[in-house]
C-alpha cells in the first residue's frame, strides 16, 4: 500500500538539520506501518520498540537520558547493532514510557547522527498532560486516512489516479461514470488502510464494516481509559453527535445537539481531548478572507468532522446499500458525507482550512484554504445542480480580488471568476493558476 506521505519521509532523512521526527494522527491510521515499511526500505536494520507492549522499556528512561546507556540497551534488547545513520530506531506508543518525549531532545542535542522516529495513538493527549514537550528539537508530520487517490492504487485503479494526479481533465470526463462508482465505494470503505486492505482483497463489505466499528470501540476505549473520568460522559456526547451535526444544513457545530441547555464551557475541555487523540478535525469560522487567515478566527464558531467518512458511516449506521446503491448519495444528509470528504483530501494539503459566513449564515463558503500566495474560496456541492448565490456573492461583492473554486460532479470548467473540479478531483484544490481575476 503507497502513501503520499512517504515521500515526505524521504525527505527527512536526508535534512541536513533531521531532528527525530514525531508522526501524529488517530489509532489505525497506519502510522506502525508506515514506520516499519520506512525502515525496512530505506535503511540497513531497524530498532523497533512499543512501549505499549513490551514490559522492559516502560521505564527505559525513568532514570535519566543517557543516549549511550539507552543504545546500549536497545541493543541488548533487540539483538539489532545500532549503526548511526544506517539503523533507524523506532519508537511505538512512546506516550506508554514514563517520561519518553524528554528523550528527543537529548537525541537531538547529543546524538543528532541517529536517524529517531516515533509514535502514539495517544501522543496528542501526552502533549497537554504535563509532559514537558521538546519545542525546536523535533520534526512533525501529521499521518491521516488514505486519500481517495491513494485508495484508487490500493485497489489497482493505478491509471485512473494517475489521471487524477495528472489533472487529466478530458480523461476524467470520458471515465465520469466509473469515477462516481468508485467513489460510493470510498464513501463506505474510507480511508483507514486495514478497511481498504480488506476491501481491496475481496470486496467484503460486513467484514469492511466490522474493521470500522472496532476502530470505533478502540476510539472509545481510549475515552473510557485515557480520558479524565468527569469528562468521558462528554465526549462520548461529542462524538456521537457528530452525524447529527453534519447532516445539518449549516453544519457550524451546536451545543444544543449535545442536549438543551448545554454550553460551551462545559464541552471545550472534551472536544479538546478528540481533536488531541486526531479523532475530529476542527475547522474554525473566520470573519474575513484576508492573509493570515488566523487573525480573523472566530473563536466561539466552528465545524467538527470526524476524522474519515467510512468511520463517519459507520457512527451513523448507514446501510452499505445506501451508500453503493442510491441514486441519491451524494447529496443525502444535506451534503454531509460529501463535505467531509472534501475536507479529507484537503487535509493532505498541510494548509490551514477554515470556513466563512456572514454574521446572519445566510452566506457562507464551506472552506477557505490559505496557500503560501492566496486564499481559495471552495465551494462544495453534493450534486450536478450547482445554483448557488454564495460563492458567486462572495467574489463579485466581498473579495472580486479572490478566484473561487467549485468542487461538484460537473466536469472541470474555467469561468475565470471560478473554477470548477469533479468531486472525485478534490485533493487537486490547489489547481487555480489566478493569483487575482479582474473585478466584475
Amino acid at each position: 500500500m503507497e502513501r503520499k506521505i512517504y515521500d515526505s519521509l524521504l525527505a527527512w532523512k536526508v535534512k541536513s538539520n533531521r531532528k527525530p521526527l514525531i508522526l501524529e494522527g488517530a489509532r489505525q491510521v497506519g502510522k506502525t506501518w508506515l514506520m516499519q515499511e520506512f525502515g525496512k526500505r530505506e535503511y540497513n536494520s531497524y530498532v523497533y520498540v512499543n512501549f505499549d507492549r513490551e514490559v522492559w522499556a516502560k521505564n527505559l528512561f525513568e532514570h535519566d537520558y543517557d543516549i549511550n546507556r539507552i543504545l546500549l540497551r536497545l541493543q541488548a534488547q533487540t539483538n539489532v547493532r545500532i549503526v548511526a545513520g544506517e539503523t533507524l530506531i523506532i519508537f511505538d506508543e512512546l506516550q506508554e514510557a514514563a517520561r519518553g518525549l524528554g528523550v528527543l531532545k537529548y537525541f537531538q542535542e547529543e546524538a543528532p547522527e541517529q536517524h529517531v522516529i516515533v509514535a502514539g495513538s495517544l501522543l496528542g493527549i501526552t502533549l497537554h498532560q504535563g509532559q514537558s514537550f521538546p519545542v525546536g528539537k523535533v520534526d512533525i508530520l501529521r499521518v491521516q486516512p488514505l486519500t481517495f487517490v491513494e485508495f484508487l492504487y490500493a485497489l489497482g485503479e493505478d491509471a485512473k489516479a494517475r489521471s487524477i494526479e495528472q489533472h487529466d481533465w478530458d480523461v476524467l470526463q470520458s471515465l465520469s461514470y466509473s469515477y462516481e462508482e468508485l467513489l460510493r465505494q470510498y464513501y463506505f470503505v474510507g480511508g483507514m488502510p486495514e478497511a481498504v486492505a480488506k476491501f481491496a482483497a475481496n470486496h467484503d463489505l460486513e467484514e469492511v464494516r466490522a474493521i470500522q466499528q472496532n476502530i470505533l470501540s478502540g476510539y472509545r476505549h481510549d475515552i473510557s481509559k485515557h480520558a479524565p473520568t468527569r469528562e468521558v460522559q462528554r465526549i462520548l456526547q461529542v462524538l456521537h453527535s457528530l452525524p447529527s451535526q453534519l447532516s445539518r444544513e449549516n453544519k457550524k457545530f451546536l451545543y444544543g445537539v449535545l442536549r438543551n441547555g448545554a454550553r460551551a464551557k462545559e464541552y471545550e475541555l472534551a472536544i479538546q481531548w478528540l481533536i488531541d487523540a486526531g479523532v475530529v478535525i476542527k475547522v474554525p469560522r473566520t470573519s474575513e478572507a484576508i492573509m493570515p487567515l488566523s487573525f480573523y478566527e472566530d473563536l466561539s464558531a466552528f465545524k467538527l468532522f470526524l476524522l474519515d467518512n467510512g468511520l463517519l458511516g459507520c457512527l451513523a449506521r448507514v446501510p452499505a446499500s445506501q451508500v453503493l446503491g442510491g441514486e441519491h448519495v451524494f447529496r443525502e444528509w444535506k451534503g454531509a458525507f460529501t463535505e467531509q470528504f472534501v475536507l479529507q483530501q484537503l487535509l493532505f494539503k498541510r494548509l490551514p482550512i477554515y470556513y466563512w459566513s456572514n454574521n446572519n449564515s445566510e452566506c457562507e463558503i464551506d472552506f477557505l484554504l490559505q496557500t503560501e500566495t492566496r486564499i481559495i474560496p471552495i465551494e462544495v456541492k453534493a450534486e450536478e445542480n450547482v445554483h448557488s448565490k454564495s460563492l458567486r456573492y462572495f467574489i463579485q461583492n466581498l473579495y472580486p480580488s479572490l478566484k473561487g473554486l467549485r468542487i461538484s460532479l460537473r466536469p472541470y470548467i474555467d469561468q475565470v471568476w471560478m473554477e470548477n473540479i469533479p468531486l472525485y478531483a478534490a485533493g487537486e484544490a490547489d489547481v487555480l493558476t489566478s493569483v487575482a481575476v479582474a473585478k466584475m
